[in-house]
This record gives structure tokens, sequence and C-alpha cells, in this order.
């Protein structure tokens, strides 16, 4: 069975990411421990148990998996610093983690190296039906990210979905990060 969270808000900027079968929780959300003190950093949290929907700050008592610590639209991306295993303590500059396909080709295709030393990649609405899609090297849909279309309505869940196929949730992780950078790039026009 895939990994199908349900993104709580659709906001790049703070969300929770509960699996509908309850077997992973995930948390994006700004990171109040930034070394540098910048309010453009995103921290990614493994998550014990699903979220309530009030002010619930467990994160606090946790240390991130990944930081992503972002120039600001104006100066570019920034870093992307790996906390936990399998890649612990790994710091990378983002424009070196997510690289553009193609020498001219557009911001919104860029491609990665995943913690199983494969490349993938994130290309934006160029499959039917999914706002982002992560294609393995050999086009296999490894995750998509749809948003729920403005004129359907919403009945208690957000209707912004991550689907990660089963064969490929050891990269959960992977996928989450670069898809908040991908999401990032567009928001910024990067």
């Amino acid at each position: 069975m895939p990994f199908t969270f349900e993104d709580r808000t659709g906001q790049l900027k703070g969300s929770d990411y509960d699996d509908v079968y309850d077997r992973m929780f995930l948390r994006v959300t700004p990171y109040p421990h930034s070394p540098t003190g910048n309010s453009n950093t995103l921290a990614i949290y493994v998550m014990a148990r699903r979220s309530t929907r009030h002010a619930d700050l467990r994160h606090l008592e946790r240390h991130p998996s990944v930081v992503l610590e972002f120039a600001g639209p104006s100066l570019g991306l920034g870093t992307i610093h790996f906390l936990q295993p399998p890649a612990a303590s790994m710091s990378i500059p983002m424009n070196n983690y997510l690289k553009k396909t193609a020498l001219f080709g557009g911001s919104l295709s860029r491609k990665f190296r995943a913690s199983d030393g494969r490349e993938y990649r994130w290309q934006h609405k160029t499959i039917d039906g999914h706002e982002w899609s992560c294609l393995s090297e050999e086009n296999y849909i490894v995750a998509h990210y749809d948003l729920r279309p403005l004129d359907v309505p919403a009945y208690g869940v957000s209707g912004n979905t991550l689907t990660i196929h089963e064969a490929f949730s050891h990269l959960c992780i992977d996928v989450f990060a670069s898809l908040t950078i991908m999401r990032y790039i567009a928001e910024h026009g990067l």
C-alpha cells in the first residue's frame, strides 16, 4: 500500500502530513533554533503520532530530521542539512542537491540523489492530475503531490495529498525535503 499523506494546510511554511493509515506522521514548520537566526528556515520532524488540529508544539521536544535553510527569494536557495540517519550531519547547498534536469531547462524540473544513492527527478504539472510528480531514472512514478481543486468541497480533510508508492517508502524524508524545496522554488519564482 502506498503512503498517502494528508497535507493538512497545503501551506509551504507549516503543515502536518499524516498517513491516512497512521503509519507515519511528519511536520514541516519554521525552525525555532536556526543557527543564523534566519526566519526563512524550515524543519522536517518525524512525529510519533497524529497531531491535534490545535496548537501542538510536540515537535519542539524532538530533533528535526532535515533543516532547510533558505537564503531568501532575492538571494537564491540556501542549504539543506540532513540531521538524522542514514545521512546524519550532512549539509549540501540546495542548488547542488536539486539540480536542473537540463542546462537551459526550467527550474521546475530538477533531479536529486536520494539516500539510496539513486537519482530521482521532480516535475511540475507534467502528468495529468498531479501538481508535482517524482520519477525514478526508469520513469516510474515514485511519488506525487496533489492539491484539492478549488471547486471541490472539503469535508473535514484538506484534500491535499502526497502519495509515496510502497516500493519507495524508505525515501519518505528525501521526498518530503526535495518536494518542500521544489514548492519553495515555484512559490518564489527561482
